[in-house]
């Protein structure tokens, strides 16, 4: 009798034990699989990862280059400051300073999904620079989005990229536009192919809004 109930009790442990155990090897199963999801999910967020590269220069407009990065950070997406030179820049309406991350002559543009022009007075000195041109010219050729607000589209001007689009800019750019032989319409952003313009810092919620939508839409 002692020898039955002895056996019994060893079953009993036996299987305790083994319960025991297998449950503990379905709960690292498990947590593994979460571990391999999250690996999953940091390569999908990595690959997806949309970047923007923003041109300035010394003059930039504050709000103009801070505002759709800002927006547009808070939505997942890294904007890298470009320009002539590498260096610390002021803007002309502030004491706000920008650091340019890299010269447009080192710039890869495929690892970029748009371009923003910021106005200010940083146009006038940007349309002057071959480099500035040539590297516009050729991203905007790539039919990404190239945004520019205020005087921004001044460059996009002098890099021959404004026949027969419909735009919008700053008032007092709007004769140049129309010369360039743009179509030029007073709205807060307008939408032409990859080309998004703007006119003014009160328009600049609209203006982050359509490079965002058009990033989506990429």
């Amino acid at each position: 009798m002692k020898l039955k109930l002895m056996a019994v009790m060893f079953l009993v442990s036996s299987a305790f034990l083994f319960t025991q155990c297998n449950g503990e090897a379905v709960k690292d199963s498990e947590e593994d699989k979460k571990k391999r999801a999250k690996k999953e999910e940091k390569k999908l967020m990595k690959k997806d990862h949309k970047k923007v590269a923003i041109l300035v220069t010394e003059g930039f407009h504050d709000g103009e280059a801070y505002m759709p990065m800002a927006y547009l950070a808070n939505r997942g997406i890294k904007s890298v400051v470009i320009g002539p030179a590498k260096g610390e820049v002021k803007a002309y309406n502030s004491d706000f300073t920008i650091m340019i991350h890299k010269a447009v002559a080192d710039v890869d543009m495929d690892c970029y999904d748009a371009l923003i022009l910021p106005g200010g007075r940083a146009p006038a000195k940007l349309r002057e620079d071959e480099d500035v041109l040539a590297f516009v010219k050729n991203f905007y050729a790539t039919g990404k989005p190239t945004a520019a607000i205020c005087h921004g589209p001044q460059v996009l001007i002098s890099a021959g990229l404004m026949q027969g689009k419909t735009c919008t800019a700053f008032p007092e750019v709007e004769q140049e536009l129309v010369d360039a032989g743009a179509h030029f319409v007073d709205e807060s952003i307008v939408v032409d192919g990859n080309l998004i313009t703007s006119r003014v810092p009160k328009d600049l919620h609209d203006f982050s809004k359509a490079i965002y939508k058009a990033l989506k839409e990429k």
